[in-house]
């Protein structure tokens, strides 16, 4: 198990090189059933006939992959709070085989004003595809606490 992290733990520049997932055909047509019910999500005869030519993941089902990841691989005390997401863009299509990882990095860091026992943590998040494209980027703010003083 790894160690959870405290806001006095993590340090601007850090980075953290999450863990690879592949999406399946099957995959992208559950969650486009359920939440993006396109035909380009849903049907490859369908989707032949649209703007990407092919059975595309759905944005939101990439942005969910990402922090299924951003979870599995960022250990912070209490789980990853968000504050709010800023800048999230989505650079080209995730197709059925590829192969999500994300590269988290961390921006900026600050003790909260009106909460003494929590800090705000800014991630600059990228998650590529198996060539290393870039295919989602968006900024993160995360609540992080800091470390009880019984245990400094």
């Amino acid at each position: 198990m790894k160690q959870s992290l405290y806001l006095e733990d993590l340090q601007v520049g850090q980075i953290f090189a999450l863990s690879a997932i592949t999406i399946t055909t099957e995959a992208i047509q559950t969650f486009a059933q359920q939440f993006d019910p396109q035909p380009f999500h849903l049907d490859a005869k369908l989707a032949a006939e649209s703007f990407f030519k092919q059975l595309v993941a759905s944005g939101w089902h990439t942005a969910s992959i990402t922090m299924r990841l951003m979870v599995e691989s960022i250990p912070i005390t209490g789980g990853l709070i968000g504050a709010g997401v800023d800048e999230l863009r989505w650079h080209c299509p995730v197709l059925p085989g590829d192969s999500l990882s994300v590269k988290s990095e961390i921006l900026s860091i600050r003790s909260s004003q009106k909460r003494g026992n929590q800090g705000l943590v800014r991630f600059k998040h990228t998650t590529f595809n198996q060539h290393e494209f870039a295919v989602l980027t968006f900024i993160s703010t995360t609540v992080v606490p800091k470390r009880p003083e019984e245990d400094t």
